[in-house]
């Protein structure tokens, strides 16, 4: 079969829409609900999301120097090979394909069609079109599959028009996130919760009950707490995952990584000032208007619909379901665009399908990889088992971000003599200061929900069998990492 070739058609404008529209979906409107609820004081809420994007962007320019030295199809993948060797490489590649990214999708896909219940009530989970031994088949789930399958054939087109797709609504979401930042800083009428935030409690961080949290057991609740604000800063290296087809990459990928975050970082902090300003963080779950139930009772955790009504009234919770809803479509493309370029230099190394290594003759996409992408996402859409598998995978994905950011310290030592077009500033102190952090987040993470990262140890480890399996039809001397 003839193999096409990646054509290099973004420039910095689209690779940092690829980071920030993967970045921001659904979780910005929803997760300070129980970040809130774990934290208990509004000082500690914004010290999470200030931390998850001080992690998020010292991370991101620590992947610039390797994406400069790298700028290939793989991304993370190639960073983690070069550094530690094959294996260490695939699990990672394993872990994003079996729940990384095909669980992001169908979350999201989900989240995508959630919200346009909101004006089509037909598109509900209760709506059940098949029942099958305790299995449901819903309108819900049927939206996300067809939500899926559009933006596959849209990618199977080719770069240029997944691109358009990609900054288009990036540019549409980020304009929507500002405008009710705006709203929020300049209706002061609404400032329901400045009083009660702002003062004596600001930093009396407490759980549900009222009890007082400080030393050890705060430490590991507020790294429990980061949790929902490091998800809702994730995806933003899927820009790695397509090095081969940006202009320019060895300035346009550190750039569009630094851009990307840093933006995103600034729009989820000052959204979470607007909430703080409108609601009350504290509030009770059986309250029956939005004031009363607070930020930590908005109903089904959304928060930003919450605050939308206060702004616009009845017409409050549509205008923020259809932002959601071109939010999720953005970052469900841009998932659904990276992954791939990922299982394509897995499958150039034999670590995976043969066929995810061929590129479309003319359109120079990974067309396999698109579809079986695409079909693994539909499963765990059917199945539901995607919210389980990312609680679980959250942990893992942190330890790959500081074994590739560990990894730059690595190849600064192996590889002294490579060119690097971009290099880390305050090195080595910026990749230490992540690693040491996120190191701390995680041993918290264990201590405060051992199950999660027990599950995701596993998913990582589930890779091995495959690996060996696919490591024993490798010719020696051929399809080699090199």
């Amino acid at each position: 079969m003839t193999t096409g070739h990646f054509k290099r058609a973004m420039g910095l404008l689209d690779a940092t829409a690829v980071v920030v529209g993967s970045m921001i979906g659904s979780g910005i409107f929803i997760v300070s609900a129980e970040t809130s609820r774990l934290l208990g004081a509004p000082g500690w809420l914004l010290m999470a999301w200030i931390a998850a994007s001080l992690l998020t962007f010292s991370a991101a320019v620590c992947y610039g120097e390797l994406a400069a030295m790298y700028p290939q199809a793989g991304g993370q993948y190639i960073f983690l090979r070069q550094a530690y060797g094959p294996l260490s490489g695939f699990l990672y590649g394993w872990t994003l394909f079996a729940v990384i990214q095909c669980g992001t999708i169908a979350a999201v896909a989900v989240a995508f069609a959630k919200f346009l219940g909101v004006f089509l009530p037909f598109v509900s989970a209760k709506t059940i079109f098949l029942d099958i031994g305790g299995w449901h088949f819903t309108s819900l789930q049927l939206v996300a599959l067809l939500v899926i399958s559009l933006l596959t054939f849209i990618n199977c087109q080719g770069i240029s028009t997944a691109k358009m797709i990609q900054t288009t609504f990036t540019v549409t979401k980020v304009s929507a996130v500002i405008l009710l930042i705006a709203l929020g800083l300049l209706l002061a009428s609404n400032w329901n919760g400045l009083p009660v935030n702002f003062g004596a409690d600001l930093w009396k961080a407490q759980d549900v009950k009222g009890n007082a949290l400080s030393g050890l057991p705060l430490i590991a609740i507020f790294s429990l707490a980061m949790v929902g604000p490091l998800f809702s800063s994730d995806a933003w290296n899927n820009v790695t995952f397509a090095g081969e087809e940006v202009k320019d990459a060895e300035k346009t990928l550190p750039r569009s990584l630094m851009y990307g975050t840093l933006l995103v970082g600034l729009l989820y902090f000052v959204s979470n000032i607007v909430y703080l300003l409108i609601l009350p963080m504290h509030g009770d779950p059986n309250a029956t208007t939005v004031v009363g139930r607070g930020i930590q009772y908005a109903a089904e955790d959304r928060v930003g619909t919450a605050v939308a009504q206060i702004l616009f009234g009845q017409y409050g919770a549509q205008i923020m379901a259809a932002a959601i809803m071109i939010s999720t479509f953005g970052a469900l493309n841009g998932c659904i665009l990276s992954g791939p370029r990922a299982y394509y230099a897995m499958a150039k190394d034999g670590l995976f399908f043969k066929s995810a290594a061929i590129l479309h003759a003319e359109k120079g996409v990974p067309t396999f990889g698109l579809l079986i992408q695409g079909v693994w996402a539909a499963i765990l859409t059917t199945t539901g088992t995607y919210s389980n598998l990312l609680e679980y995978v959250v942990f893992a994905a942190v330890l790959f971000y500081i074994l590739t950011v560990a990894a730059l310290i690595m190849l600064r030592k192996k590889e002294p003599d490579r060119v690097r077009p971009f290099k880390v500033p305050a090195y080595p102190f910026l990749p230490l200061f992540y690693v040491l952090f996120a190191s701390v987040i995680m041993v918290g993470q264990m201590y405060s929900s051992p199950q999660y990262s027990g599950f995701g140890l596993l998913i990582i480890l589930s890779g091995l069998p495959a690996y060996f399996l696919w490591r024993r039809k490798i010719v020696p001397g051929k399809n080699e990492a090199q």
